[in-house]
């Protein structure tokens, strides 16, 4: 057990000294002495306890552009924070010396930093949010919620970058301090989250229709194009018809390029052919802004404005070269621009 007892959030008791996680659609139960499926949650005594909460593994400053997030303060800094663990066993994870290092060396690594400092070192570096990231942020909720409030009663936005897995009750949860998320759409199949996550595709789906619908919360899509696993075109289209008509023609959609990591080393990078074909997918069913990441001088970084063609935003990878949204608007035919934060760039 952690040197440190933090009382888990969203868990209920049960017969036997078991207890109910209600973080994740996995709803752990979890018998006394044992952990859940994240490895990073704990019952002892009967009281379930989150094992990571004093276990920051990685921060930086990172450009919001980076999560990606396009359309919420755009230009402006974040400080990323990061625990230990994740609910996913993703065999093509970027960041698996962390997500994974539970599972791998049943061990967690991190440095204890009291929400104040988190959001005084948010506040020194001049940044605009806070996000929590590069692992599955549900997984250490305790710590997003506390760092969370404090950064909004500064005045500090809150970002989170996950895989959709959390429950809708999760989501409520952290309504009252959350302002954008990007959530994975990993793929369209049932087949794909249980081979390459571990998991599966429905409570995701769940999770993006609630964000979209029932909240105010900001939300952009990013879905990891990976060649011969997730890039037929029907999946191509479902995934760019589901997010039009399920969650709104503005919402954007990022499509990273894939690169072999972890334990999926076979594809080579995902052609550039099979990304424009993707956007060429998108556009048909709708969406009104897609990027195309991980392809440097693409050219599919940049807004336009999707009414009249103007150039909004010059991206030059994850700096902002251009900047021509005025008074939240395009300057050439007025049609009012998507997101949050937009005016004035910092």
């Amino acid at each position: 057990m952690n040197e440190f007892k933090k009382e888990a959030v969203l868990w209920k008791p049960l017969e036997d000294g078991q207890v109910r996680c209600n973080l994740c659609n996995f709803r752990c139960t979890i018998a006394d002495g044992a952990q859940g499926a994240c490895q990073v949650r704990a019952n002892e005594g009967g009281v379930l306890y989150s094992l990571n909460y004093h276990k920051v593994c990685s921060t930086a400053v990172d450009p919001i552009e980076k999560k990606p997030l396009f359309h919420f303060q755009p230009g402006s800094r974040s400080l990323s924070v990061a625990c230990p663990g994740c609910n996913f066993r993703c065999d093509f994870c970027q960041n698996w010396q962390i997500s994974q290092l539970p599972r791998l060396h049943e061990k967690l690594i991190g440095r204890s930093h009291t929400p104040q400092e988190v959001v005084l070192a948010a506040r020194q570096n001049h940044c605009r949010s806070i996000s929590y990231t590069y692992t599955e942020p549900t997984v250490f909720m305790e710590l997003c919620a506390e760092c969370g409030r404090l950064a909004r009663r500064q005045h500090l936005a809150n970002v989170f970058v996950s895989n959709g897995f959390m429950t809708i009750e999760a989501i409520e949860y952290a309504r009252d301090f959350l302002d954008a998320i990007n959530i994975d759409l990993k793929a369209f199949t049932e087949q794909f989250y249980q081979k390459h996550c571990r998991a599966r595709l429905a409570p995701v789906l769940e999770t993006l229709r609630h964000v979209a619908r029932r909240t105010e919360i900001w939300l952009e899509v990013t879905t990891l194009v990976i060649p011969g696993r997730n890039d037929s075109d029907q999946e191509l289209r479902q995934m760019a018809e589901f997010i039009a008509n399920e969650l709104g023609p503005d919402v954007p959609w990022h499509l990273s390029r894939f690169h072999p990591d972890y334990q999926l080393d076979e594809p080579a990078p995902t052609p550039p052919a099979t990304l424009e074909r993707a956007c060429q997918f998108a556009r048909q069913a709708g969406l009104r802004h897609v990027y195309v990441g991980n392809l440097p001088g693409s050219g599919y970084e940049d807004t336009i404005c999707p009414d009249c063609g103007h150039l909004l935003v010059e991206r030059r990878g994850y700096r902002i070269g251009r900047y021509q949204i005025l008074n939240g608007a395009c300057p050439a035919c007025g049609a009012k621009v998507v997101g949050r934060g937009l005016d004035p760039v910092s």
